[in-house]
Formats: C-alpha cells, sequence, structure tokens
C-alpha cells in the first residue's frame, strides 16, 4: 500500500460512537501513528485512550498468523498449523456431513468493525440454512425492546442537544460509552443547560452534572413509574399531546396509583422528596432530553422494563418530536434518514428447526447435543454469554468449534478446535454510520502474516458447501456499492471517496418523529400496548421486584457490571494484547462501598475473591462511595467474570422474537448475588480508593 496518510474510523467503540483517525502509513507498510481526525464531523479530533491504543493492533506480536487445528485434549495449549485450503476443506465437509440447521453462526463485533461483513454473515446463514444468531442479545437489544413497545426507537442527535436542550438526563448512560457526546453536553452546559445522572454508580458522566442520584441495580422502571405518578397527579402534562399522540392514556394513569414516590424510595433507595423534585424538573424545565442507557441498564432479568418505563415520559409531557427533547443519543438508537439495502436473504431461508436469537434456548441446543459444528467470528463467547461456566460444559457436546478472531483468547485458548487469523480494519475497506453521517474506511495495510478478511473466508466455505448465490458481487467494493445504493442519490464507494471520505446520512433529520408518526400498530406512542398483551407481556409499563431469599440466589451483594474508557468489552484478549491498555488497566477492580468493605475485613488494593454458588473471581477491592451500600461493580470483559452472572433468561422466546426482527429481545440475566472474601493481605502502600 502506497505511504501517508490514511482517513478512517476508530474500531473500538458501538454505534454509532464513532470517532475518526488519521493513520500514518511509512514506506515500510506498517501503521507508525494514529491521531485523531480535525476534520471528522462526529468526534472532531478526539480520541480517547483505547482509539490511541489501536496503533497497536496491526503489527502486534500476539496476534494470530496462521490457520491452526488443536493437536490435543481441548484447552491443551497444543496447536500444530495448517494452511488456509486445508482448514476450509475441513470445515466445509464437516458442515456437509451434518444437516444445515446442526450448524451454528454467533458473531460479535470483532467481525464486523467495517460494518460490511454483519449483512455477509446473516446470508452466510440464512441462504446455508444454518443457525445464525444477532450478538445484540448481548448488549443493546433488550433494552431497546421496552423502547420499541412505546413506540420510540429513532433518538435525537447529540447535535440537537447541544443547540436546544435545557435539561439533559443521563439515565444509565455513561460518556465512557459515548465520548463524541460529551463535547455536545459541555456545550449545553456552557448554554445553561443543566445535566442529571440516575446511575448505580458514579460513573464519569457524574463529572459533567449538577445533580447525582445512585440507585439500586435493577430498579430504573420503579424510579420512572414513580415520576410519572407524580406528572400526572400534580397535572404536569401534556393534556393536547396526549390525546392527540398516545393511545391507553386512561389506563396507564389508573395503574400509577400505586406508584408513589414512597414506593419506590424502598426500591430504589432514594428518598420519596428526591423523586418529587425529579419530576417537577424534568416537567417544568423544557425542553428536556433523556439519554438512556444502551446495554447495562437492562442486563438484568427484567431488563424490557425500564426502556418501557422511561421512554412514557417524554409522551406524558409532551417532548417527543421538538428540538432539544424526546431521547438522545444512544448506542444502536436508529437513525433517521435513509437506511441502507437488505442484502441479508432472510426470506429466502430454506425451511427448518431454527432457534431464535434466545440465549437460554441457544444454550440448550448445546446442551441437548443437537449442535454439530460453531462458527465463532470474531467473538469470545466465554466472556459475551451469561453463566459462561455452565455454557463451557454445554460446549463439551459440540463437535467442531471454529474462531475467526485477531487475537487468541479464552474461548479460543479453552475450547476451539480449529483458529483461523483475521484480518484488522486497517487490512481491508469498510464502513462505518454514526446517526448523522456515512464514513468510508480506506484499505491501508496489507494484512500481516496469513490473515485473511471475513468476506474472503465466508466465500471460500461457500464456494465449498456449496452456498449458492452468496456473493453475487463483482468485489468488495461492488458489494458496499450495492450496500450503500438506497442512500440519497445512490451513494456508491467511488462517490463517497470524491465526496473526502465521509458525507451527510441521506434525508437526515435531527429531531425524530416531527410528524407524530410513531412505529407502532397504532401509529402512535402506546401507553397501553396490545403487542405487548399478544406476546404474554404486561400492556402497560411495569416493575417487577427482584425476589430475594425464595430462590436459588443466596442473599448477598448486588453485582453489576458496565463499559469504562480503558476497555472495550472483551476484545483484543480483553485490552491485554495492548500494552496502552494493559497498563491503564492492570487487572480487575471491584468497586464496593466501605461499610460493606469495613464488613468482610477488606482494605483499599486488597486481593480477593468474589464468589456465589456458580463460581468464583478474583480480583482487587476498590473501597469507594461511588456506589452504594449492598452494591458491587466492576468494567465488563474481563475472562471469567460471567462465571458468577445468572442466564436466566429476560423473556421467552416467543416474546423475544415476536416484536421486531431488528431487535432480538433474547438476552440472558447478567445479574448476579455474590459475597466477597480476602485472598491477601492489605497492600502495605494503599491502593486505589475514592
Amino acid at each position: 500500500m502506497p505511504a501517508g496518510r490514511i482517513r478512517t474510523m476508530c474500531p473500538m467503540n458501538c454505534h454509532p460512537t464513532y470517532c475518526g483517525m488519521l493513520v500514518e502509513v511509512g514506506a515500510d507498510g506498517r501503521a507508525h501513528r494514529i491521531d485523531g481526525d480535525p476534520d471528522n464531523p462526529d468526534s472532531h479530533g478526539f480520541l480517547c485512550v483505547r482509539g490511541r491504543a489501536a496503533v497497536e493492533i496491526p503489527h502486534n506480536e500476539r496476534r494470530l498468523r496462521v490457520p491452526l487445528r488443536r493437536a490435543g485434549a481441548r484447552g491443551s495449549g497444543a496447536w500444530r498449523e495448517i494452511g488456509w485450503p486445508a482448514a476450509l476443506d475441513e470445515i466445509a465437509g464437516q458442515i456437509r456431513a451434518t444437516r444445515p440447521d446442526r450448524v451454528g453462526v454467533w458473531f460479535g463485533h470483532g467481525a464486523y468493525v467495517t460494518t460490511i461483513a454483519r449483512p455477509l454473515i446473516m446470508r452466510f446463514g440464512h441462504l446455508g440454512g444454518f443457525q445464525v444468531w444477532n450478538p445484540a442479545i448481548v448488549c443493546w437489544a433488550l433494552g431497546a425492546y421496552g423502547l420499541a413497545l412505546t413506540g420510540v426507537l429513532e433518538a435525537n442527535t447529540k447535535e440537537d442537544l447541544a443547540a436546544h436542550s435545557n435539561l439533559v438526563v443521563l439515565w444509565g448512560a455513561n460518556l465512557a460509552s459515548q465520548p463524541t457526546t460529551a463535547p455536545h453536553l459541555v456545550a449545553a452546559r456552557r448554554r445553561g443547560a443543566r445535566v442529571v445522572v440516575i446511575d448505580v454508580r458514579r460513573s464519569e458522566a457524574a463529572r459533567q452534572a449538577d445533580e447525582v442520584y445512585l440507585i439500586r441495580p435493577g430498579t430504573d422502571a420503579a424510579l420512572a413509574l414513580a415520576i410519572a405518578h407524580v406528572l400526572v397527579a400534580e397535572g404536569l402534562i401534556d393534556r393536547a399531546f396526549i390525546d392527540r399522540h398516545t393511545v391507553g392514556f386512561d389506563a396507564y394513569a389508573a395503574s400509577l396509583g400505586a406508584a408513589t414516590p414512597a414506593w419506590a424510595a424502598a426500591h430504589t433507595g432514594l428518598a420519596a422528596a428526591d423523586i418529587v423534585h425529579l419530576a417537577r424538573l424534568y416537567a417544568t424545565t423544557r425542553p428536556a432530553m433523556i439519554l438512556v442507557g444502551g446495554s447495562s441498564l437492562a442486563k438484568h432479568r427484567d431488563g424490557w422494563q425500564p426502556g418501557r418505563a422511561i421512554s412514557t415520559l417524554p409522551a406524558l409531557t409532551g417532548q417527543l418530536g421538538i428540538p432539544g427533547g424526546g431521547l438522545g443519543p444512544r448506542h444502536r438508537s436508529f437513525p433517521t434518514g435513509d437506511a441502507f439495502a437488505d442484502l441479508a436473504a432472510a426470506d429466502r431461508r430454506p425451511p427448518g428447526d431454527y432457534v431464535p436469537s434466545h440465549m437460554a434456548s441457544m444454550a440448550k441446543v448445546m446442551e441437548d447435543g443437537k449442535l454439530d459444528i460453531l462458527l465463532l467470528l470474531g467473538t469470545d463467547l466465554l466472556s459475551s454469554f451469561a453463566d459462561a461456566g455452565r455454557l463451557e460444559r454445554h460446549l463439551g457436546r459440540v463437535g467442531l468449534i471454529v474462531a475467526y478472531d485477531i487475537f487468541p483468547n479464552e474461548t479460543i485458548r479453552r475450547v476451539a478446535d480449529i483458529v483461523l487469523p483475521g484480518t484488522v480494519w486497517l487490512e481491508e475497506i469498510g464502513l462505518k454510520d454514526t446517526a448523522t453521517h456515512l464514513y468510508l474506511m480506506e484499505k491501508a495495510l496489507e494484512p500481516q502474516w496469513q490473515a485473511r478478511a471475513l468476506a474472503d473466508v465466508l466465500c471460500g466455505l461457500a464456494a465449498r458447501i456449496p452456498v449458492a448465490d452468496f456473493f453475487p458481487w463483482v468485489d468488495v467494493e461492488d458489494y458496499l456499492t450495492a450496500y450503500l445504493a438506497p442512500q440519497a442519490g445512490g451513494l456508491s464507494v467511488r462517490g463517497l471517496r470524491e465526496a473526502g471520505g465521509f458525507v451527510e446520512r441521506g434525508r437526515l433529520s435531527h429531531v425524530p418523529y416531527a410528524d407524530h408518526r410513531y412505529p407502532t400498530p397504532s401509529g402512535k406512542i402506546e401507553l397501553y400496548s396490545e403487542r405487548a398483551a399478544a406476546l404474554g407481556l404486561s400492556p402497560l409499563p411495569a416493575f417487577t421486584p427482584r425476589e430475594t431469599g425464595g430462590g436459588p440466589e443466596r442473599p448477598g451483594l448486588e453485582f453489576r457490571q458496565g463499559r469504562t474508557l480503558t476497555a472495550f468489552h472483551a476484545f483484543y484478549d480483553a485490552g491485554r494484547a495492548l500494552p496502552t491498555l494493559a497498563r491503564v488497566d492492570p487487572e480487575p477492580e471491584l468497586w464496593i462501598h466501605p461499610v460493606d468493605a469495613t464488613a468482610r475485613s477488606l482494605g483499599p488494593g486488597q486481593p480477593i475473591e468474589i464468589y456465589n454458588e456458580r463460581g468464583a473471581f478474583e480480583a482487587r477491592a476498590r473501597v469507594t462511595e461511588d456506589v452504594l451500600p449492598g452494591v458491587v461493580w466492576m468494567r465488563d470483559g474481563w475472562p471469567g467474570l460471567n462465571v458468577l452472572t445468572s442466564g436466566a433468561p429476560c423473556l421467552e422466546p416467543k416474546a423475544s422474537d415476536g416484536l421486531d426482527p431488528r431487535i432480538p429481545g433474547g438476552q440472558a440475566s447478567f445479574e448476579a448475588q455474590v459475597e466477597i472474601r480476602p485472598r491477601g493481605p492489605v497492600p502495605a502502600a494503599p491502593g486505589r480508593s475514592s
């Protein structure tokens, strides 16, 4: 590839929070430096520590270099090199030797950092008649499920927030997940906007807040219902908006009678007076925007309920479809404007015994020995699934496990049979899209060692199996142009290049629902949902208290996990493969309140063991008042952490698969009750505390 500066996008975050980067490629064909792109209209030159560490990915000595075949027992660490033809021949041969629906395809962010592979993976699975499962079930989908029942999937943009919002409520929304939103939040504050944070810990977002409210995990829906109670009881609602644009208000209002601030205080841990204050502040400060957390907010047994309840608040106050109001930026909010072409061929899937994207059902298929082959594409399965210890036992009944990735990870080390080395984002052409722009990601480097792009791997398998009509395009650029075709003016790769590498989304609106047409059967905001009732769910927003003492979980500390600026889930071997990230975040830390630490004779920085009936995990104690008593919190992605988590299904398969094909609600619960015990002496020099 020619030397110079290549404009591309950072691979270290999720839609729509992407940052632009400039990569300096030397005459030796290596990436020597990465900087933020000052001309990027989303990030304006910003690049966090994750993005700056990305320069350590392409030429990293820990990368997978050649296809490997297990040479001993699973987990033994014994491997032998095999060539690409032999690897693809064996995989395709075993696929041909079984029924297509006994082949599973599970993929993660690592397989589509350039966007282009996701539709191809789905197309490969659909046309081949394989099980192909949507990775959104471990991330944003369950939260969006609740929003979809109400009818508010699109979000106001960060630019609209900066220009118009007078109140911003960050409800479980952490700026470590949305760093490009942070400057717009600062701009809103400079303009006089008030910022409120509601979370289970005092996160990075709290530094930009005027008010911070810590609540008990899993009680967000109770808080939202109590706020709605105050709005209705005190007449702080927009009755004209409700009459024109909602259905079911009378039933909803009647259901709120018992959801008093005192009732919610008992569940959330907030004072009733604080709940009343929040309701009055939200109703009387216009326009007000709520940023709903994209993932961690929903990672409990009833994780769809918070989105359902919170999304009724802008409807009650008439704040949808107006600048500065509604719901603000979140992970995987559906952007306004033109969509992409649907190339996944779901309508051409042959009949088969298909298992929905439902974590518990997927695990059951493996447990029952009904899956012969599992293709893992850019994902650390044992990190991304809840109740990972039980899942690993199930994987023993899967005959062939294939992993395509960049670095070794826990899943590869423990259960893989064939390992395929993948390309990084700079070694292939790709695309990224944010809420406002589309970006071309030019190829900057030749693939290192024997790494291959996933599109090439899937084409090689499709030719051998065979999977007919898998790739009818001339090349990847032709495929990308087909994907872009519905954009205004028939956008193409050539058009993106001629525009300098990025364009604004076609027919973009910074304020969704200005026409008050909502994606529900009624076309209105559904405070009462017949769809929910048909799926066996409460037709009205509801809160389900967590049961204590009566189930298999022993009472203990409430465990939760989430994102920080120093890590991107489990990618790049949980960040251990990149020296910069390994230095700034060297080992797992558990946030624990001083009251709980003292009761367990724990000091700051002390080695600890976190345990429950499912397993144990080692970490260090971070003693801090930034979590409530009774609550402990940790960064996600650490290998082995999810042996602690529940894995109980959040929805039944019928409900999870029946609402919207874009939103699989099949997440399992990532919550846990845990206990903590010392693992060694307190360090002589105190560790971090706050």
